[in-house]
């Protein structure tokens, strides 16, 4: 399957899947540093970005086996993968299917929910689509006020105003258009099972990353996660919400090539084990995308939108 995408650096193949509403650009804050290391391939899922949506009905299962598709096709099988909130839930699946990935970073990932939780989790989505888009001709004005990205952030990062303004306007617009977000989330919450793995069928190191302050998921469902995927190890972001990409970009980028093999662990934490990170002061600056050596990022059709869960 064809999915857009962008890839850049050299290296060790690394796979990044964005979350609700976004696109590969939901990276922009670490493509830079971990493309100095690694060829980074950032995807739009299908529906989102510059992506064409499914033809069935979009969910965990079916977004991870278009994604596992171009796994396949693009010659990646067995490459470490990255996911962020729905992303990181698809490429659990993936890693519990087995195959298709290697090593797993999963920031934030949806979902691990209890019945209340599904409740909540719709009605407060559904209707931040609803308010954004009806709040569509004033987005510019508000991403570039600082006042204005506290608001629009407030669920997703811990330091709102300190994301750049191009970006919450990316964001928010994604999040308010995207035609795949609509049907998904109802299928998120009351059509997806909590799938895990047993001791023992996680061959490759798994991380599950959870911001402190995740506002979206709670540390509940960090747990909740762990216990369902009990060879995982558990990394908390202190300071951070629910982008540590975003919040804590030096400390995400330090997990993920850790975590893939690019370094060794300085602190190394058994599986089932919690870790912690304090968050640093923040990466590179959102918009670099020439890579080591000044290979330039390449890209197919190209949509400016984000993610909201």
């Amino acid at each position: 399957m064809h999915l857009n995408h962008v890839r850049l650096g050299s290296g060790k193949p690394l796979l990044l899947v964005h979350g609700l509403g976004g696109s590969w650009r939901s990276w922009e804050p670490i493509l830079a540093p971990l493309s100095a290391q690694r060829e980074v391939i950032a995807v739009d899922l299908p529906g989102f970005g510059g992506s064409a949506p499914l033809d069935e009905l979009p969910s965990i299962g079916s977004l991870a086996t278009a994604l596992a598709s171009f796994i396949a096709a693009s010659g990646l099988q067995g490459v470490d993968a990255v996911g962020s909130s729905l992303g990181a839930r698809v490429i659990l699946e993936l890693g519990r299917r087995g195959g298709s990935v290697g090593a797993i970073v999963a920031l934030d990932a949806g979902g691990f929910w209890e019945p209340w939780e599904r409740h909540a989790f719709f009605a407060s989505t559904w209707l931040s689509m609803q308010a954004l888009r009806a709040m569509r001709p004033l987005l510019p004005v508000l991403a570039r006020s600082g006042a204005g990205r506290a608001l629009l952030l407030a669920r997703l990062s811990a330091r709102p105003v300190a994301v750049p303004p191009e970006m919450a306007l990316q964001e928010m617009r994604g999040y308010a258009s995207t035609p795949a977000g609509r049907r998904l989330i109802f299928q998120l919450a009351y059509r997806e099972p909590d799938l895990g793995a047993p001791p023992g069928a996680l061959r490759e190191p798994v991380v599950i990353g959870w911001g402190r302050h995740d506002r979206i998921f709670s540390a509940a469902h960090a747990r909740r996660a762990l216990a369902l995927f009990p060879d995982a190890r558990l990394h908390w972001f202190e300071h951070c919400g629910h982008f540590p990409q975003w919040d804590a970009p030096d400390a995400t980028v330090r997990l993920i090539l850790e975590t893939t093999g690019t370094r060794g662990l300085d602190d190394p934490v058994s599986p089932g084990r919690t870790a912690t990170s304090a968050a640093p002061p923040p990466g590179p600056g959102a918009g670099d995308h020439r890579a080591a050596g000044g290979a330039s990022l390449r890209s197919g059709r190209r949509r400016f939108s984000l993610v909201l869960a």
